[in-house]
């Protein structure tokens, strides 16, 4: 199982996690949605598309744009549909 943990609670949890370019992009439903907040934030990827963002709040402490997704992947990338991957301070390991 890995796992993504921020400020002391479990963000994502799975044992189905891929891996892109270093970065376990996880089941959407295996993320906790009540840490997960709407951001702005879009970036392009050459490769795999436009990548949109979450902010997250545990315990009233926000992380923004720490998690984002694809939810319309390039062909290359569609093994990532439907799938969330964190950064900013954010721990995934076992």
């Amino acid at each position: 199982m890995v796992k993504a943990t921020w400020n002391g609670a479990v963000i994502a949890e799975s044992g189905e996690t891929v891996m892109v370019e270093g970065n376990h992009y996880f089941p959407r439903g295996s993320v906790n949605e009540q840490f997960l907040l709407p951001s702005d934030r879009t970036t392009e990827c050459a490769w795999k598309g436009t990548a949109h963002y979450y902010s997250l709040e545990v315990a009233g402490e926000r992380n923004a744009d720490a998690a984002w997704y694809y939810p319309n992947p390039t062909h290359d990338a569609g093994n990532i549909r439907g799938h969330v991957a964190f950064w900013n301070g954010v721990t995934v390991g076992d």
